[in-house]
């Protein structure tokens, strides 16, 4: 990596970091309750001396720009597992352990791009994630270790394209200008009112707020579901205009309601002026949710 080019990226990069791995070990939380240890440092690398399962998530703000995120299968397993572990589920084939390790990382992703179009003042709009067999040219490297429960840490590395860096740094984060102010009068302050001070900070719960906020604009697709089926390949075929199919669902069965393809809610059908709607009857529990994934 050239010596200016990586003076250039090193805040941004670090900015990006520090921000994925928050919404990391939210996202976690958030689906095994138990927030991970996050540890994370740039790297000066070209590349990770081990082989890596590339995932690549794409955002656009007018930029197209791309974010790569390798673990190693052991890693993907670990985390998949934890995940998993955490709704009751303690053996699971390998398509579930990946498709939950995906579900966090999807997560984090949403709230990035979040952080991200408040840093940019603009729509951040996260396109489409894929497996890929590394991270592009001009993509500066970061690793996270997680430190699940009483597991030993898992790496997982972190990239950014070049062109997306530039944008990140050529803003300043809201909140930026004020701190400077603030640090250029911290030798006024006498080293017990500095402490005091610190101690009684708002800033943890503001950012909690500002986070908060951010998360309660995303927007969901919510599906409903009125029961499912299975039919023989040549049934399928004899289809035609007043075929009938039978569900596994009965007239007074609750119908689901699906949020990114998890079951979060039941209820019944209800018509609310002229449109169909859900009356909720029943929320599902975290640990039910996940076992929906399967």
């Amino acid at each position: 990596m050239p010596e200016a080019e990586s003076v250039l990226v090193k805040d941004p990069l670090g900015w990006l970091t520090e921000t994925f791995a928050q919404r990391l070990s939210e996202a976690l939380e958030l689906t095994t309750g138990e927030a991970p240890q996050v540890v994370w440092r740039l790297e000066d690398s070209t590349q990770p001396a081990e082989e890596l399962l590339w995932r690549e998530h794409k955002c656009s703000w007018g930029l197209q720009a791309s974010f790569w995120v390798g673990a190693s299968k052991l890693t993907v397993g670990e985390i998949g597992k934890h995940v998993l572990r955490a709704a009751g589920i303690e053996t699971a084939e390998d398509v579930e352990i990946e498709t939950s390790y995906l579900e966090v990382l999807g997560q984090a992703f949403s709230s990035l791009a979040q952080e991200l179009g408040a840093r940019l003042g603009v729509e951040v709009v996260l396109e489409e994630s894929q497996w890929v067999s590394g991270p592009g040219e001009k993509a500066y490297l970061a690793v996270l270790e997680l430190t699940l429960g009483a597991g030993p840490p898992q790496t997982l590395w972190l990239a950014a394209g070049l062109e997306s860096l530039e944008a990140i740094q050529a803003t300043r984060e809201p909140d930026q200008a004020a701190q400077q102010v603030t640090e250029q009068s911290l030798d006024e302050v006498p080293a017990g009112a500095l402490a005091e001070s610190r101690r009684q900070s708002p800033s943890v719960d503001r950012i909690c707020r500002k986070t908060l906020e951010l998360l309660m604009e995303v927007e969901m697709p919510v599906s409903i579901s009125f029961g499912r089926t299975q039919l023989p390949l040549r049934d399928l075929l004899k289809l035609n205009t007043g075929s009938i199919i039978e569900l596994d669902r009965t007239v007074n069965e609750p119908v689901e309601v699906i949020v990114n393809n998890c079951v979060i809610a039941r209820g019944e059908v209800v018509v609310v002026e002229g449109n169909y709607g859900v009356r909720i009857h029943e929320i599902i529990s975290r640990e039910d949710r996940l076992r929906t994934l399967r």
